[in-house]
């Protein structure tokens, strides 16, 4: 193969130069972001095979994802100005498959196995669990799933699973390991494996032939991995057995963007790198060439607060460009107008509305951003996920709602007659379809006929009878309740939100949120009929992917990606911090947020806005909110605080570390527990007053700069005393 030449560092900083140059020994390379760290991946391949260092096929390559992957290969294809098809280029995946392939026998496999994606993982673990006699509604598939992923990413085998690693994952009575180990046993007897496998099974492998371990060992004289603090147990454990003879490992990555511990990546993996692999050369990129010195200066002090990282500081021969705004409005509703309008400012300026990106912390956070700019027609797109009303369980609740609506719903009806699941299978299903076509009756009122008779088993019955009593009620509700209060009656009293707290999968706490914030929408509404109608004018309202957008996305979906201009709403305590995460994690939970505040900032190239509510509304009642601690966080020098309203908290990141000390005491007690300096309220109880959202009341209780009102039409609040007026 002839190679081209290529001069390697005529656009390289030395920095990368370094890099690229440190052919030999163990190689990590910090590079922060926007410091081109793909170019020194391709640059340093690129080098290796210039210089007739290695032959291609000594050389393995590993990215996280297809699309890196793919990027690599056509980079390295222009530098050296040849196909490298069949070269060890791609994900941990698809190169622990090609080893698999080659090795099969020996985890009893055929060359030919299946790599069977989750819908057939549940399928069958579905079946595992019904030859077992277990209640997968009470112990549904998707949980199990979980738990035999998390143990995989691991790298353990239904044999390597001791009471130390399943604790917390107490499913079906402990029965788990034994349901891992014949999941496992049906794989091989189906000669199939899950892409937990790939690299399990290449591990396995290893571990018990040592002369195959050897042989590629042998075989790759130099790897290189990128996105290294995102690799999990098995990953990483899978490199070491790769490296351990010529240690010629060069592993790129940034431990301030290690967000993804969720998933199964371990920050220790990067952290611990140069204790794992003696006499490691650390080299640190540093150089941004993304964005200004403001938006630098102000992500590298917020991380330097983060105490377990190996530490660097980013900065740029660039301008200091224009400082970060910081921008406190009243609530979630402003939030969203006041983006809005900057969005449409900076449209008037002649910039291109594809340089405009909105990052939340949680899913259930678009809905506002969606409803705002379909009324004011401002085309957006919501990446790497769903729109607000096209989630699964946002459809599965509106479905509720239609059918309670409106009886003759059939589609409502068949989407939500067995979700949960009540035990209806497919025959009782088709019979009510069959006998509403020949009675021409609604599928409702077939079902009701139905229940009444023989014709359908005794549980069928039963279930229907009691599902169209639950039907009967949620209309009487209907007429005497608020509808988010209906909401929450109907998803409760369905069993819906029961089955989501059951489900012990990644995605089950965020439709939880989202399910609250469904009840936040339907509240702004006078009637159902309304709120129906609202929705389908919204579903109809999709953008022409087409056209230029507005981006809107999570900032876990955001990492890799850059704008011109980005807003970061939702900086409160409890959400960003979430506060689940430091509940279930403590200090690591929080350092991980921070991250994935820092993640957030540096995706801004020119222009960042901060946003943070004074108020919210959840789950139908207004909240009073405490600013994010990462806004103390900020470098003063580098902001611009500005607000709509004026707050008195005034949080500093010390709390954190006293919250830490308190031995995992939630945060929000803390702050809740805390009484503010100014008690020169000027105000007293039974005052009447004046809010200009809730209108008039009278003072009930006053707690430091804290004050209950009784309004006279929207009842009690507690709300910050800045928020009131004297009449």
């Amino acid at each position: 193969m002839t190679i081209k030449k290529t001069n390697h560092f005529s656009e390289l900083n030395d920095a990368q130069k370094e890099a690229v140059e440190t052919v030999n020994g163990p190689l990590l390379v910090l590079a922060g972001a926007g410091t081109g760290k793909t170019r020194v991946l391709t640059s340093r391949l690129s080098y290796i095979l210039q210089n007739k260092i290695a032959h291609p096929s000594e050389i393995c390559t590993v990215t996280f994802t297809n699309k890196a992957a793919n990027e690599m290969r056509m980079r390295v294809e222009k530098m050296i100005g040849n196909s490298i098809a069949g070269w060890w280029l791609g994900t941990f995946h698809s190169l622990a498959a090609r080893i698999l392939r080659a090795n099969a026998e020996l985890v009893n496999l055929k060359n030919t196995f299946t790599i069977i994606d989750t819908d057939d993982q549940i399928r069958l673990i579905k079946q595992i669990l019904s030859l077992e006699n277990i209640d997968e509604k009470r112990w549904p598939a998707r949980s199990l799933l979980s738990i035999i992923q998390r143990w995989k990413d691991m790298g353990l085998n239904p044999i390597d699973v001791k009471d130390a690693f399943h604790s917390g994952t107490d499913f079906a009575n402990n029965q788990a390991i034994k349901l891992y180990k014949l999941y496992q046993n049906r794989l091989i007897t189906l000669n199939a494996a899950d892409f937990g496998d790939l690299l399990l099974h290449v591990i396995t492998i290893f571990q018990r032939n040592s002369d195959i371990k050897s042989l590629y060992q042998n075989k790759f004289k130099y790897i290189l991995v990128d996105e290294f603090q995102d690799t999990n147990a098995s990953q990483y454990f899978w490199l070491k057995s790769l490296a351990e003879k010529h240690k010629n490992l060069c592993a790129v990555g940034d431990d301030d963007q290690s967000i993804y511990s969720w998933r199964g990546a371990d920050v220790s993996n990067i952290l611990n790198f140069e204790k794992d692999f003696q006499n490691t050369k650390t080299i640190r990129l540093e150089e941004n060439y993304r964005s200004t010195g403001n938006i630098l200066a102000a992500a590298s002090g917020l991380i330097s607060k983060n105490q377990s990282r190996l530490g660097k500081t980013l900065w740029t021969e660039g301008d200091m460009g224009n400082l970060i705004n910081i921008r406190t409005v009243y609530d979630g509703k402003e939030e969203a107008e006041s983006i809005s309008d900057e969005i449409e400012a900076y449209q008037r300026n002649n910039n291109s509305i594809n340089n405009v990106a909105i990052l939340v912390r949680a899913g259930f956070q678009t809905r506002t951003f969606e409803e705002r700019f379909l009324k004011i027609g401002l085309p957006y797109q919501v990446v790497g996920g769903l729109r607000f009303y096209e989630r699964l369980e946002i459809r599965d609740a509106i479905a509720y709602l239609r059918l309670i609506n409106s009886s003759d719903d059939q589609l409502a009806f068949e989407r939500i007659i067995n979700k949960p699941k009540r035990g209806l299978g497919d025959k009782t299903i088709r019979q009510i379809e069959q006998y509403s076509r020949s009675s021409k009756l609604n599928l409702e009122m077939a079902s009701r006929k139905l229940s009444e008779t023989d014709e359908l088993s005794s549980k069928a019955s039963s279930t229907i009878r009691l599902f169209s009593k639950n039907l009967d009620k949620w209309r009487i509700d209907l007429v005497s309740k608020k509808l988010g209060e209906l909401v929450e009656i109907v998803l409760e009293e369905s069993g819906y939100i029961e089955m989501l707290k059951k489900d012990r999968s990644i995605e089950a706490p965020g439709r939880l949120d989202n399910l609250k914030e469904l009840v936040n929408a339907i509240n702004e509404f006078e009637s159902l009929q309304n709120f129906l109608e609202h929705i389908q004018l919204v579903m109809e309202g999709a953008n022409n992917q087409d056209i230029e957008t507005a981006k809107i996305m999570t900032l876990h979906a955001a990492k890799g990606l850059e704008f011109p201009l980005v807003f970061l709403p939702g900086w409160e305590e409890g959400l960003f911090p979430n506060q689940r995460s430091i509940d279930e994690n403590g200090e690591s939970g929080l350092e991980e947020e921070r991250r994935l505040a820092y993640v957030g900032i540096t995706r801004a190239k020119s222009d960042l806005w901060i946003f943070n509510a004074n108020s919210r509304l959840t789950h139908g009642q207004w909240i009073d909110c405490i600013p994010s601690r990462f806004l103390d966080e900020l470098p003063e020098k580098n902001i611009n605080r500005f607000s709509s309203y004026s707050n008195n908290y005034n949080f500093k990141s010390s709390i954190a570390s006293e919250w830490l000390a308190a031995n995992n005491k939630k945060v929000m007690n803390h702050f809740q527990d805390n009484k503010y300096d100014n008690n020169d309220t000027n105000f007293k109880l039974m005052e009447r007053i004046f809010h200009q959202k809730f209108g008039y009341g009278k003072i009930i209780d006053i707690d430091g700069d804290k004050v209950t009102i009784d309004f006279e039409k929207a009842g009690e609040k507690k709300l910050m005393l800045t928020f009131i007026e004297k009449i």
